[in-house]
């Protein structure tokens, strides 16, 4: 718990002008960001071009680049940071689609929180991101809940604080959303 104070001590000296404290909140992220990472890369093709490293490295970049970022809790930035991610990889996928020109874009595995069917599905990422912006136009809470708990990685409990609604909410909100997803991208 006092590592979770000292983040967001620091995140918060950081936001109010401090940049030198970047040096004392990198090592204690870093391990989150690479367990992030991680979690999206193990989703991705095996033959992905993107390392966690790397990706970790292109968030960081980002986000010490962002004017004005405000991060209310340590689950806050870790939201962020997946948000970032989570964009950096759909870039990385139109990029090679693109390359490819007409090819099939990258997929990624549908984990079990949001496969609702018993067998595995792929997903291609382009489609899952158009999918969350579409549910976005409809029910912005919803879609960001799919950001937290599928690509943030965060529980049900710690996507209630980021969000400051109850637990319930986000177990209601996730239902709908993996139905919603799950028929749009069938």
């Amino acid at each position: 718990m006092e590592q979770s104070h000292s983040i967001t001590r620091l995140l918060n000296e950081w936001t109010n002008g401090k940049p030198e404290v970047l040096d004392d909140l990198m090592p204690l992220v870093y391990e989150e960001l690479r367990r992030q990472a991680n979690a999206y890369l193990r989703n991705e093709n095996p033959n992905h071009t993107l390392q966690a490293t790397a990706l970790i490295h292109e968030t960081y970049l980002k986000l010490i680049n962002q004017r004005e970022a405000h991060f209310n809790s340590r689950s806050h930035f870790f939201a962020i940071a997946a948000n970032l991610m989570r964009r950096i990889l759909v870039d990385h996928a139109r990029a090679k689609h693109r390359d490819k020109r007409g090819g099939n874009a990258e997929t990624l595995p549908l984990d079990e929180a949001i496969n609702i069917s018993q067998k595995e599905q792929n997903v291609d990422l382009v489609a899952l991101d158009e999918a969350l912006n579409r549910l976005e136009e409809m029910d912005e809470r919803q879609a960001r809940v799919v950001e937290l708990r599928y690509f943030s990685g965060l529980s049900l409990e710690e996507t209630a604080e980021v969000l400051k609604i109850s637990r319930t909410t986000v177990a209601q909100d996730w239902a709908l959303a993996k139905a919603w997803l799950y028929r749009e991208l069938s």
